[in-house]
């Protein structure tokens, strides 16, 4: 399995969000490796993407969004579960992908979860961190639909297809 790199990240989030879907999310821990194959992704692709939780700027929640790609974003949802995203794009352009789903684990506070990802790995990078994306060769099948969850943005924003799901 080969680990993707920094030119993988380093692109539009849409694109980066459509390409980790069939890719093997991996952390790296003292006992082993633990792995689950994303089947579902979410982009949110900076400023003007009123779902981004960087809609409204640069503040210190957001500030992991600004930074270089492949860094890893990961937050506190309901004060429950940590979600997942991968930061994509141009160092100081906030984009972000959050991983949604896992073969093996049907939501992104289970994917976090299962792999026993929280919050001390944000900020830290999946060109050179514990927690990496890698490409086994899987191929899949993918469709586009709306994101879920964002009834706070704009009709336009909640419309677009910018949630892509494994078939």
């Amino acid at each position: 399995m080969i680990r993707l790199g920094e030119d993988f990240f380093r692109r539009p989030c849409l694109e980066a969000a459509r390409e980790l879907v069939g890719k093997v999310l991996v952390l790296e821990t003292p006992e082993g490796r633990k792995s689950l194959r994303i089947s579902e992704t979410e982009a949110y692709c900076g400023e003007a993407d009123t779902a981004c939780h960087a809609h409204k700027g640069r503040t210190k929640r957001t500030e992991v969004m600004y930074m270089e790609a492949g860094t890893v974003y990961i937050y506190l949802c309901y004060g429950i579960h940590w979600l997942l995203n991968l930061v994509t794009g141009e160092e100081n352009d906030p984009q972000a992908v959050l991983i949604r789903c896992c073969v093996e684990a049907n939501g992104p506070g289970k994917l976090t979860k299962a792999l026993g990802i929280t919050g001390a790995l944000n900020r830290s990078s999946v060109l050179t961190g514990p927690l990496w994306v890698g490409d086994d060769g899987f191929s899949c099948g993918i469709r586009a639909e709306k994101r879920v969850g964002i009834g706070y943005a704009s009709q336009e924003d909640q419309e677009k297809l910018w949630r892509f799901v494994m078939e």
